[in-house]
């Protein structure tokens, strides 16, 4: 209910204090409130107690303590504050929170002993302050509020001890074995039914196989943080993120730099001749983007339809898309073979392919010819548009467009040749990224 006179409904069973329970007052003022007038102060004060005295911590990223774990403090600082006004513990749901952020820094690797004393140094912290302006008479209301802080100790380490060791034990649960056991299934193209019932999933259409590369995170290169922790953190967020958009349907097998996504596909559009319903791809993409956000870093993928008996195919297909995206500095994003169909042909290997590598080859020793080049041509052959790309002034680009003519014999500025510098592009990438005969 809303409005001044809406009536403020507590249920009967779940009393808001105990019955004869007295905050406890120290230097006069009630504790509750000395702990919820500093609770972003004492947030500060414990993360830097952390990095100070237990420096495990200090391998984590600065984003992550100055966000996930302050702000798990500030929560933690406000539910002690509750149990202070009313001499109830906590609510159940804030050492449920407790609990699935020590399976967190479990899954990073952080030691339990590390994160036990976290939420000591917390308590110890919160104690100190605010018990700093204690008078002299506050001894009963000391011993009471030592008493509830100890209780609270107690039940967040209990939780946080369960927590870790959900974090520490193997990712295969049943459940997860078995959806990996799907995975591994379809992958093998071998039937899938009875996997797909020990998942308690039922067979989709058809799927879409994503292929996927994540760049790193900066945080992987910051100087002291630990590069497994921030990759794992931004893998977790991406994970986190597909699970949420895909209403965890989808079947993974993912490192920090990449892997294998199949997103089951809705079976309304079932076309007649029985093939695998086209997905949705600018659902996909959508996807995608709000999962790579999530991670806080770019995504490029390769993408491919098929029904279930056809997503060995469909796989090889995507991560072929996959390299020749990649290959041709395409954006980050959901690439599919229409997207890259002349660049997908021009790097299957053949003679015609060698040969058109050959024609810029007069430009190998010319570093900037070529980065001029591929740039005018992704630009729409705008000299403007490359100069700025490049930081040069047009004049310079128009000469080494010239020079470029006179060496291969294309002139980048004639229709006629513009087909053909493309191909070779495209061939000359294919050509360097295939590996030794």
């Amino acid at each position: 209910m809303t409005g001044h006179n809406a009536p403020h409904c507590t249920p009967p069973d779940i009393p808001e204090t105990t019955p004869t329970w007295r905050v406890p007052l120290i230097g006069d003022r009630p504790a509750d409130q000395l702990l919820l007038g500093g609770v972003r102060e004492l947030a500060e004060g414990v993360v830097a107690a952390l990095l100070d005295r237990v420096p495990v911590y200090r391998r984590l990223p600065r984003e992550q303590l100055t966000g996930e774990l302050t702000r798990d403090t500030e929560r933690r600082i406000r539910a002690l504050a509750h149990a202070v006004r009313t001499g109830l513990p906590a609510p159940a749901e804030e050492f449920t929170a407790v609990r699935e952020a020590a399976a967190r820094r479990a899954e990073e690797g952080l030691p339990l002993d590390a994160v036990l004393l976290a939420h000591h140094l917390g308590l110890e912290v919160c104690w100190e302050f605010v018990t700093r302006d204690a008078h002299a008479g506050d001894a009963a209301d000391l011993l009471v509020l030592n008493r509830l802080l100890l209780d609270q100790l107690r039940q967040a380490t209990a939780a946080a001890g369960a927590g870790y060791l959900d974090g520490r034990r193997p990712a295969g649960d049943r459940h997860s074995t078995a959806r990996q056991s799907l995975l591994t299934a379809l992958l093998a193209g071998t039937p899938a039914e009875e996997a797909a019932a020990r998942a308690g999933v039922r067979l989709p259409a058809g799927y879409a196989a994503l292929c996927l590369a994540l760049a790193d995170h900066p945080d992987e290169h910051s100087p002291g943080v630990d590069p497994a922790i921030a990759a794992h953190r931004k893998l977790r967020r991406f994970v986190a993120e597909l699970d949420h958009r895909t209403r965890q349907s989808a079947l993974t097998a993912l490192t920090p730099s990449g892997g294998l996504v199949l997103v089951p596909l809705d079976p309304e559009p079932e076309p007649a001749d029985g093939t695998a319903p086209e997905a949705p791809w600018p659902q996909l993409a959508a996807t995608l983007a709000a999962a790579a956000r999530a991670a806080g870093v770019p995504v490029l993928a390769g993408a491919a339809a098929a029904a279930p008996a056809e997503v060995p195919g469909a796989a090889a297909l995507a991560y072929e898309v996959l390299d020749v995206a990649r290959a041709f500095g395409r954006p980050t994003g959901l690439h599919r073979l229409d997207d890259v169909l002349l660049e997908y042909q021009l790097t299957r290997p053949s003679q015609a392919r060698s040969r058109l590598a050959a024609l810029l080859e007069p430009l190998a020793d010319g570093g900037e010819l070529l980065t001029t080049l591929r740039t005018h041509l992704a630009g729409g052959l705008n000299r403007r548009h490359t100069a700025s790309a490049l930081h040069l002034h047009p004049n310079t680009v128009d000469y080494r467009l010239r020079r470029i003519a006179v060496l291969t014999g294309l002139d980048p500025s004639r229709p006629a040749d513009v087909l053909r510098i493309t191909a070779a592009i495209a061939a000359r990438a294919a050509e360097q990224s295939s590996p030794a005969r």
